[in-house]
Protein backbone atom coordinates (compact mmCIF):
# COMPACT_ATOMS: atom_id res chain seq x y z
CA UNK A 1 0.00 0.00 0.00
CA UNK A 2 1.12 3.65 -0.75
CA UNK A 3 0.50 6.96 0.46
CA UNK A 4 1.08 9.44 -2.64
CA UNK A 5 3.84 11.44 -2.74
CA UNK A 6 5.01 14.69 -4.31
CA UNK A 7 8.39 13.95 -3.96
CA UNK A 8 9.96 10.57 -4.16
CA UNK A 9 9.83 9.57 -0.63
CA UNK A 10 7.77 11.80 1.56
CA UNK A 11 4.78 10.39 2.45
CA UNK A 12 1.90 12.73 1.09
CA UNK A 13 0.88 12.18 1.67
CA UNK A 14 -12.16 7.87 3.29
CA UNK A 15 -25.19 2.37 7.76
CA UNK A 16 -26.03 5.70 5.51
CA UNK A 17 -29.25 3.24 3.79
CA UNK A 18 -28.94 1.31 1.05
CA UNK A 19 -28.62 3.91 -1.44
CA UNK A 20 -25.21 4.99 -0.15
CA UNK A 21 -24.17 1.57 0.43
CA UNK A 22 -24.66 1.17 -3.16
CA UNK A 23 -23.41 4.01 -4.08
CA UNK A 24 -20.65 4.89 -2.49
CA UNK A 25 -19.57 1.19 -1.03
CA UNK A 26 -19.03 -0.86 -3.87
CA UNK A 27 -17.78 0.86 -6.98
CA UNK A 28 -15.89 -1.71 -9.36
CA UNK A 29 -16.45 -0.67 -13.15
CA UNK A 30 -20.08 -2.10 -13.76
CA UNK A 31 -20.54 -3.26 -17.30
CA UNK A 32 -24.13 -2.46 -18.83
CA UNK A 33 -24.72 0.04 -16.15
CA UNK A 34 -26.89 2.32 -18.08
CA UNK A 35 -26.54 6.37 -17.85
CA UNK A 36 -27.64 8.71 -20.16
CA UNK A 37 -24.26 10.64 -20.21
CA UNK A 38 -26.36 14.09 -20.77
CA UNK A 39 -28.05 13.79 -17.84
CA UNK A 40 -25.26 13.34 -16.05
CA UNK A 41 -23.49 16.29 -17.44
CA UNK A 42 -26.65 18.13 -16.65
CA UNK A 43 -26.79 17.00 -12.71
CA UNK A 44 -22.98 18.03 -12.10
CA UNK A 45 -23.08 21.39 -13.54
CA UNK A 46 -25.78 22.29 -10.91
CA UNK A 47 -23.53 20.51 -8.04
CA UNK A 48 -20.40 21.96 -8.80
CA UNK A 49 -20.35 25.64 -6.86
CA UNK A 50 -20.84 28.06 -8.67
CA UNK A 51 -17.77 29.61 -7.98
CA UNK A 52 -15.78 27.41 -10.21
CA UNK A 53 -14.90 28.58 -13.40
CA UNK A 54 -15.90 26.79 -16.83
CA UNK A 55 -18.68 24.17 -14.96
CA UNK A 56 -19.55 22.73 -18.10
CA UNK A 57 -15.95 21.69 -19.09
CA UNK A 58 -16.09 20.01 -15.51
CA UNK A 59 -18.71 18.17 -15.78
CA UNK A 60 -17.83 17.00 -19.20
CA UNK A 61 -14.80 15.58 -18.22
CA UNK A 62 -16.02 13.94 -15.35
CA UNK A 63 -19.21 12.48 -17.40
CA UNK A 64 -16.70 11.09 -19.92
CA UNK A 65 -14.80 9.39 -16.82
CA UNK A 66 -17.72 7.72 -15.14
CA UNK A 67 -18.83 6.34 -18.42
CA UNK A 68 -15.65 5.45 -19.81
CA UNK A 69 -15.23 3.03 -16.63
CA UNK A 70 -18.75 2.31 -16.39
CA UNK A 71 -18.90 3.27 -13.06
CA UNK A 72 -22.57 4.21 -11.63
CA UNK A 73 -23.39 7.88 -11.90
CA UNK A 74 -25.01 8.38 -8.71
CA UNK A 75 -25.57 12.05 -6.27
CA UNK A 76 -23.33 10.10 -3.98
CA UNK A 77 -20.67 9.56 -6.19
CA UNK A 78 -20.37 12.84 -7.80
CA UNK A 79 -20.54 14.63 -4.52
CA UNK A 80 -17.51 12.23 -3.87
CA UNK A 81 -15.81 13.46 -6.72
CA UNK A 82 -16.91 17.08 -6.19
CA UNK A 83 -15.60 16.84 -2.45
CA UNK A 84 -12.05 15.88 -3.50
CA UNK A 85 -11.62 18.39 -6.36
CA UNK A 86 -12.53 21.15 -4.16
CA UNK A 87 -10.37 19.84 -1.35
CA UNK A 88 -7.30 18.91 -3.47
CA UNK A 89 -7.44 22.31 -6.01
CA UNK A 90 -10.72 24.39 -5.73
CA UNK A 91 -11.60 23.47 -9.80
CA UNK A 92 -7.97 24.57 -10.74
CA UNK A 93 -6.74 21.98 -13.20
CA UNK A 94 -3.31 22.90 -12.74
CA UNK A 95 -3.48 24.59 -9.18
CA UNK A 96 -0.37 26.22 -7.88
CA UNK A 97 1.37 25.31 -4.94
CA UNK A 98 3.03 28.25 -2.68
CA UNK A 99 6.76 28.29 -2.18
CA UNK A 100 7.15 25.62 -5.31
CA UNK A 101 10.80 27.26 -6.31
CA UNK A 102 12.38 26.90 -2.79
CA UNK A 103 10.84 23.07 -2.64
CA UNK A 104 12.41 22.45 -6.08
CA UNK A 105 15.70 24.02 -5.24
CA UNK A 106 15.93 22.11 -2.05
CA UNK A 107 15.09 18.52 -3.75
CA UNK A 108 18.12 19.03 -6.22
CA UNK A 109 20.51 20.15 -3.07
CA UNK A 110 19.32 17.25 -0.88
CA UNK A 111 20.19 14.76 -4.21
CA UNK A 112 23.69 16.16 -4.71
CA UNK A 113 24.08 16.56 -1.44
CA UNK A 114 23.18 12.57 -0.74
CA UNK A 115 25.42 12.09 -4.09
CA UNK A 116 28.71 14.16 -2.97
CA UNK A 117 28.05 16.43 -5.69
CA UNK A 118 29.32 19.77 -5.16
CA UNK A 119 27.67 23.34 -5.18
CA UNK A 120 29.30 24.98 -8.08
CA UNK A 121 28.69 21.86 -10.35
CA UNK A 122 24.96 21.94 -9.60
CA UNK A 123 25.23 25.79 -9.72
CA UNK A 124 26.67 25.29 -13.37
CA UNK A 125 24.04 22.80 -14.47
CA UNK A 126 21.31 24.90 -13.55
CA UNK A 127 22.57 27.94 -15.44
CA UNK A 128 22.83 25.50 -18.56
CA UNK A 129 20.00 26.75 -21.52
CA UNK A 130 17.10 24.36 -21.29
CA UNK A 131 14.92 23.38 -24.20
CA UNK A 132 12.58 26.70 -23.32
CA UNK A 133 15.59 28.75 -23.97
CA UNK A 134 15.76 29.58 -20.59
CA UNK A 135 18.16 28.58 -18.15
CA UNK A 136 16.93 25.76 -15.70
CA UNK A 137 17.68 28.38 -12.89
CA UNK A 138 15.35 31.36 -14.45
CA UNK A 139 12.43 28.78 -14.91
CA UNK A 140 12.59 27.93 -11.26
CA UNK A 141 12.92 31.24 -10.24
CA UNK A 142 9.18 31.50 -11.52
CA UNK A 143 8.01 27.86 -11.21
CA UNK A 144 4.21 27.75 -9.42
CA UNK A 145 3.10 24.28 -9.97
CA UNK A 146 3.35 20.66 -10.19
CA UNK A 147 3.09 20.38 -13.95
CA UNK A 148 5.70 22.92 -14.60
CA UNK A 149 8.02 21.14 -11.77
CA UNK A 150 7.81 18.06 -13.45
CA UNK A 151 8.09 19.60 -16.85
CA UNK A 152 11.39 20.95 -15.65
CA UNK A 153 12.86 17.92 -14.37
CA UNK A 154 11.98 15.89 -17.12
CA UNK A 155 13.84 18.67 -19.42
CA UNK A 156 16.84 18.43 -17.09
CA UNK A 157 17.05 14.72 -17.11
CA UNK A 158 17.20 14.25 -20.35
CA UNK A 159 19.39 17.31 -21.39
CA UNK A 160 21.73 17.67 -18.54
CA UNK A 161 24.37 15.25 -17.62
CA UNK A 162 24.41 16.63 -14.25
CA UNK A 163 20.30 16.02 -14.04
CA UNK A 164 20.83 12.24 -15.04
CA UNK A 165 23.32 11.67 -12.28
CA UNK A 166 20.98 12.97 -9.82
CA UNK A 167 17.60 12.10 -10.82
CA UNK A 168 18.68 8.68 -13.22
CA UNK A 169 15.14 8.42 -15.05
CA UNK A 170 12.82 9.01 -12.03
CA UNK A 171 11.11 12.32 -11.99
CA UNK A 172 10.92 12.95 -8.51
CA UNK A 173 7.50 15.13 -9.03
CA UNK A 174 5.27 12.23 -8.42
CA UNK A 175 1.20 13.51 -7.96
CA UNK A 176 -0.76 16.24 -9.92
CA UNK A 177 -3.67 17.34 -11.54
CA UNK A 178 -6.79 18.43 -10.06
CA UNK A 179 -7.85 15.51 -7.67
CA UNK A 180 -3.60 15.33 -6.68
CA UNK A 181 -3.63 11.46 -8.30
CA UNK A 182 -0.39 9.70 -8.49
CA UNK A 183 1.25 9.70 -11.20
CA UNK A 184 2.44 5.86 -10.53
CA UNK A 185 -1.04 5.03 -10.35
CA UNK A 186 -2.29 6.24 -13.50
CA UNK A 187 0.25 4.48 -15.46
CA UNK A 188 0.10 1.28 -13.60
CA UNK A 189 -3.88 1.61 -14.12
CA UNK A 190 -3.05 1.92 -17.83
CA UNK A 191 -1.19 -0.75 -18.12
CA UNK A 192 -3.95 -3.13 -16.24
CA UNK A 193 -6.47 -1.64 -18.26
CA UNK A 194 -5.29 -1.54 -22.24
CA UNK A 195 -6.72 0.51 -24.06
CA UNK A 196 -8.97 1.74 -21.48
CA UNK A 197 -8.08 5.79 -21.55
CA UNK A 198 -10.37 7.57 -23.80
CA UNK A 199 -8.27 10.06 -24.81
CA UNK A 200 -5.40 10.72 -27.51
CA UNK A 201 -2.31 10.51 -25.45
CA UNK A 202 -0.35 13.54 -24.99
CA UNK A 203 3.41 12.35 -25.17
CA UNK A 204 2.95 10.16 -21.57
CA UNK A 205 0.34 8.77 -18.92
CA UNK A 206 2.61 11.35 -16.53
CA UNK A 207 1.47 14.32 -18.91
CA UNK A 208 -2.35 13.42 -19.44
CA UNK A 209 -2.27 13.95 -15.17
CA UNK A 210 -1.44 16.86 -15.20
CA UNK A 211 -4.70 17.79 -17.59
CA UNK A 212 -8.62 18.80 -16.52
CA UNK A 213 -9.80 15.14 -18.60
CA UNK A 214 -6.53 13.17 -17.43
CA UNK A 215 -6.34 14.27 -14.10
CA UNK A 216 -10.12 13.51 -13.45
CA UNK A 217 -9.79 10.21 -15.21
CA UNK A 218 -7.45 8.39 -12.89
CA UNK A 219 -8.72 10.21 -10.21
CA UNK A 220 -11.74 9.13 -10.42
CA UNK A 221 -10.35 5.84 -10.74
CA UNK A 222 -8.45 5.95 -7.63
CA UNK A 223 -11.62 7.00 -5.61
CA UNK A 224 -14.43 4.69 -6.78
CA UNK A 225 -12.77 2.05 -8.78
CA UNK A 226 -12.24 -0.59 -6.63
CA UNK A 227 -14.82 -2.38 -4.39
CA UNK A 228 -15.17 -2.09 -0.72
CA UNK A 229 -17.62 -2.98 2.03
CA UNK A 230 -17.82 0.18 3.68
CA UNK A 231 -20.62 1.87 5.10
CA UNK A 232 -19.60 5.57 5.01
CA UNK A 233 -18.03 7.31 2.04
CA UNK A 234 -15.45 9.10 4.66
CA UNK A 235 -13.56 5.80 4.81
CA UNK A 236 -13.40 5.76 0.88
CA UNK A 237 -11.91 9.60 1.38
CA UNK A 238 -9.40 8.04 3.56
CA UNK A 239 -8.30 5.69 1.36
CA UNK A 240 -7.92 7.96 -1.67
CA UNK A 241 -5.15 9.40 0.61
CA UNK A 242 -3.38 6.76 2.16
CA UNK A 243 -3.85 3.62 -0.46
CA UNK A 244 -6.66 1.47 -1.43
CA UNK A 245 -8.07 -0.54 1.99
CA UNK A 246 -6.04 1.54 4.24
CA UNK A 247 -8.76 1.83 6.19
CA UNK A 248 -10.12 -1.86 6.06
CA UNK A 249 -6.81 -2.56 6.35
CA UNK A 250 -6.14 -0.16 9.86
CA UNK A 251 -9.34 -1.92 11.35
CA UNK A 252 -7.69 -5.45 10.79
CA UNK A 253 -4.53 -3.87 12.52
CA UNK A 254 -6.48 -2.54 15.44
CA UNK A 255 -8.13 -6.36 16.03
CA UNK A 256 -4.41 -7.63 15.78
CA UNK A 257 -3.17 -5.14 18.65
CA UNK A 258 -6.33 -5.94 20.90
CA UNK A 259 -5.69 -9.44 20.52
CA UNK A 260 -1.92 -9.25 20.86
CA UNK A 261 -1.31 -6.91 22.94
CA UNK A 262 1.26 -5.15 20.72
CA UNK A 263 0.70 -1.59 19.79
CA UNK A 264 0.63 -1.23 16.17
CA UNK A 265 0.66 2.61 13.54
CA UNK A 266 -2.31 2.07 12.47
CA UNK A 267 -1.61 2.45 8.63
CA UNK A 268 -3.32 0.05 6.96
CA UNK A 269 0.44 -1.14 5.46
CA UNK A 270 0.04 -5.13 6.33
CA UNK A 271 3.23 -5.84 4.93
CA UNK A 272 6.32 -3.67 4.08
CA UNK A 273 6.43 -3.03 0.16
CA UNK A 274 8.85 -4.61 -2.18
CA UNK A 275 10.14 -6.97 0.63
CA UNK A 276 9.97 -10.10 2.16
CA UNK A 277 11.27 -8.73 5.33
CA UNK A 278 8.10 -9.20 8.35
CA UNK A 279 6.92 -5.75 9.08
CA UNK A 280 5.63 -4.69 12.42
CA UNK A 281 1.88 -6.04 11.57
CA UNK A 282 3.09 -9.03 10.27
CA UNK A 283 5.74 -9.85 13.06
CA UNK A 284 2.81 -9.31 15.84
CA UNK A 285 0.18 -11.48 13.51
CA UNK A 286 2.50 -14.38 14.26
CA UNK A 287 1.79 -13.87 18.09
CA UNK A 288 -0.70 -15.53 17.55
CA UNK A 289 -0.37 -18.42 15.45
CA UNK A 290 -1.42 -21.02 17.67
CA UNK A 291 -5.03 -19.27 18.01
CA UNK A 292 -4.87 -18.64 14.61
CA UNK A 293 -3.62 -22.52 13.84
CA UNK A 294 -1.41 -21.34 10.95
CA UNK A 295 1.97 -21.14 10.20
CA UNK A 296 4.58 -17.83 8.93
CA UNK A 297 3.71 -18.87 5.11
CA UNK A 298 0.04 -19.05 5.36
CA UNK A 299 0.04 -15.56 7.43
CA UNK A 300 2.01 -13.97 4.75
CA UNK A 301 0.21 -14.64 2.07
CA UNK A 302 -3.06 -13.93 3.54
CA UNK A 303 -1.19 -10.14 4.27
CA UNK A 304 -0.16 -9.72 1.01
CA UNK A 305 -3.83 -9.87 -0.66
CA UNK A 306 -3.86 -6.28 1.74
CA UNK A 307 -4.69 -4.21 -1.57
CA UNK A 308 -8.06 -6.34 -2.61
CA UNK A 309 -11.38 -7.33 -1.65
CA UNK A 310 -9.85 -10.91 -1.65
CA UNK A 311 -8.15 -10.72 1.80
CA UNK A 312 -11.46 -10.44 3.18
CA UNK A 313 -11.77 -13.97 2.01
CA UNK A 314 -8.86 -15.47 3.73
CA UNK A 315 -9.06 -17.69 6.79
CA UNK A 316 -6.13 -15.42 8.62
CA UNK A 317 -8.67 -12.11 8.39
CA UNK A 318 -12.10 -14.08 9.02
CA UNK A 319 -10.07 -16.12 11.97
CA UNK A 320 -8.63 -12.14 13.52
CA UNK A 321 -11.90 -10.62 13.64
CA UNK A 322 -13.86 -13.64 15.27
CA UNK A 323 -11.44 -14.09 17.59
CA UNK A 324 -11.71 -10.48 18.05
CA UNK A 325 -15.01 -10.33 18.60
CA UNK A 326 -15.66 -12.96 21.01
CA UNK A 327 -13.13 -11.57 23.18
CA UNK A 328 -15.06 -7.70 22.94
CA UNK A 329 -18.39 -9.84 22.81
CA UNK A 330 -19.63 -8.00 20.35
CA UNK A 331 -18.44 -7.27 16.49
CA UNK A 332 -15.61 -5.21 15.80
CA UNK A 333 -15.30 -2.16 13.01
CA UNK A 334 -15.24 -3.04 9.74
CA UNK A 335 -13.12 -0.37 9.21
CA UNK A 336 -10.97 2.86 10.61
CA UNK A 337 -9.74 6.18 9.74
CA UNK A 338 -6.02 4.99 9.62
CA UNK A 339 -3.47 7.12 11.75
CA UNK A 340 -1.16 8.64 9.32
CA UNK A 341 0.47 12.18 9.82
CA UNK A 342 0.92 14.02 6.45
CA UNK A 343 4.48 14.58 5.37
CA UNK A 344 5.04 16.68 2.57
CA UNK A 345 6.95 19.82 1.87
CA UNK A 346 3.92 21.60 0.79
CA UNK A 347 2.34 20.71 4.46
CA UNK A 348 3.05 22.96 6.93
CA UNK A 349 0.59 22.02 9.44
CA UNK A 350 0.26 19.13 11.60
CA UNK A 351 -2.67 17.14 9.55
CA UNK A 352 -3.37 13.08 9.22
CA UNK A 353 -5.41 11.36 6.47
CA UNK A 354 -7.99 11.68 9.18
CA UNK A 355 -7.90 15.10 9.07
CA UNK A 356 -8.12 14.96 5.56
CA UNK A 357 -10.95 12.41 5.20
CA UNK A 358 -13.10 14.49 7.72
CA UNK A 359 -12.67 17.60 5.31
CA UNK A 360 -13.94 15.91 2.39
CA UNK A 361 -16.27 14.26 3.97
CA UNK A 362 -17.70 17.55 5.43
CA UNK A 363 -17.43 18.89 1.33
CA UNK A 364 -19.38 15.97 0.82
CA UNK A 365 -22.33 16.86 3.15
CA UNK A 366 -22.65 20.38 1.50
CA UNK A 367 -22.58 19.00 -2.14
CA UNK A 368 -25.54 16.33 -1.03
CA UNK A 369 -27.33 19.34 0.42
CA UNK A 370 -27.12 21.77 -2.43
Amino acid sequence: MRTFTMIAGLRWAPVLGLALLVGCSTQAPQPGFEQRPASVKSELVTLIPASAEDRDGWATDITAAFSAQNLPATRDNLCSVLAVIEQESTYRADPSVANLSTIAREEIERRASALHIPGFLVDAGLNLESPTGETYEERLDHLTTEREMSEIFEDFIDMAPLGRQLFGSLNPVHTGGPMQVSVDFAEDYVRKHADSYPYPIDGSIRHEVFTRRGGLYFGIAHLLGYPANYDEPIYRFADFNAGWYASRNAAFQAAVTQLSGIPLALDGDLIIPGSREAGQTELAVRTLKRQLNMDDGEIRGALEKEDALDFERTALYEKIRSLAARQENHPIPYARLPGIKLESPKITRNLTTAWFAKRVDDRWQQCMGR
